[in-house]
């Protein structure tokens, strides 16, 4: 039976994750070390943890409210009030969605569509070129450079502006390079956005992994670009919680009633033990996060020096947890790299290329993984180099 005439061609025309297709190789093979995929080595705090399963105990397993529990909204609102300067309202300004990818989903599908276009600096998540596609609207992507560590200019925003843009997406700090922008670098773009007459989807569930003795700035705190700021976060990266599938996305009310819609119909509620745990982590996690980023910190120096003693050019993120080595004084490729390097030495990473074009030459590693595993990584890897040279 021919199924293409009952598919939708949208979906039918995406292509598959290229974060996922390494790791599935990975999977298959013996000895592999993975540094693809971004997800914490640490379990979930145990106060977090307790939470969720004292909330099953007690029987507390039906539906929530389509927002959220009030409880968690207002520990949200409460918490960008105090780590950023932000004020929401947790019964008009608040959505808990289904990790932080279905919160991008819903404002996209709710702000964009047929003839718009939506602005996209890449690299960046792989799920935003992907989602604004299949909304109806134009992803118009913008190549943010290495020499400036990734971060977006104005220039670079005014160059792709056209009369149709409508939505500029905010990755920072950003997944696959570590870059992040800076209180002046947003304040350097607002008045472009003003300009314009755009929105902004700002995604900031990296915003607490954060280094540097600059504290992490949301863009919504930049003068007047709350009124023009989806926030887009979770607690995935910050809490060690990926598997609880919890996020959330705060703005104007007049955007976040329609989101709520359509989280309605699709989705109805997020998952009620995840959102009691969640309540505990931002009541009493700001220790717990302190001590993932310090851990992360210190990996984060030991891997860029091992890349550039390594001859392998890697600026110092200043967010997330990855690193984005230049391979191109190899002569490969970032797929022939990647590959190579899975096959004869048994380490996987992400070709650059798999989060945009601009991330060709460039290769992402996670340090998310403990340092045991990524000193025996960075040997097999410094060993592989070793070898493509003779």
């Amino acid at each position: 039976m021919n199924y293409d005439r009952f598919l939708n061609n949208k979906i039918k025309s995406t292509k598959p994750s290229g974060i996922r297709k390494f790791f599935d190789i990975a999977n298959e093979m013996d000895n592999v070390i993975s540094l693809s995929i971004g997800e914490p080595d640490f379990q979930t705090p145990w106060h977090i943890r307790e939470q969720g399963i004292n909330s099953l105990e007690m029987g507390k397993t039906w539906y929530t409210p389509n927002r959220g529990l009030s409880a968690l909204c207002m520990e949200i609102c409460r918490y960008f009030e105090r780590r950023f300067g932000v004020s929401y309202r947790s019964d008009t300004d608040v959505l808990v969605t289904v990790g932080g990818s279905e919160a991008i989903d819903c404002a996209l599908r709710c702000m964009v569509g047929d003839g718009d276009e939506v602005l996209i600096p890449q690299p960046s998540f792989v799920c935003y070129e992907p989602l604004t596609s299949m909304t109806g609207a134009t992803p118009v992507i913008i190549e943010t450079k290495a020499e400036n560590e990734f971060r977006l200019t104005p220039e670079e925003i005014e160059e792709k502006v056209t009369d149709k843009t409508k939505l500029l997406i905010l990755p920072y700090p950003n997944n696959p390079t570590g870059g992040s922008m800076r209180k002046e670098d947003y304040e350097a773009i607002a008045p472009v956005i003003e300009k314009y007459d755009l929105m902004v989807l700002s995604d900031e569930i990296y915003a607490e992994l954060s280094y540097g003795d600059k504290p992490p700035v949301s863009f919504a705190s930049i003068k007047g670009m709350q009124e023009r700021t989806v926030i887009v976060s979770g607690f995935s990266k910050a809490y060690a919680m990926t598997g609880w599938r919890l996020g959330y996305a705060l703005g104007p009310k007049e955007i976040l009633s329609e989101m709520i819609k359509l989280h309605q119909y699709a989705i109805m509620s997020a998952p009620t033990t995840a959102q009691y745990a969640a309540i505990e982590a931002l009541r009493n996690g700001d220790s717990d996060i302190e001590h993932m980023r310090e851990q992360y910190d210190m990996r984060r120096r030991l891997i860029v020096s091992a890349f550039n003693d390594m001859g392998l050019s890697c600026f110092e993120p200043r967010g997330a947890f990855y690193v984005f080595p230049c391979i191109k004084s190899t002569g490969m490729t970032s797929e022939e790299f990647a590959t190579k390097l899975l096959m004869a030495k048994h380490v996987a990473v992400v070709p650059g290329n798999a989060f945009g074009e601009s991330g060709e030459g460039f290769i992402r590693v996670s340090y998310s993984y403990s340092l045991n595993h990524i000193k025996e990584a960075l040997d097999r890897i410094k060993a592989f180099l070793k070898e493509i040279e003779k």
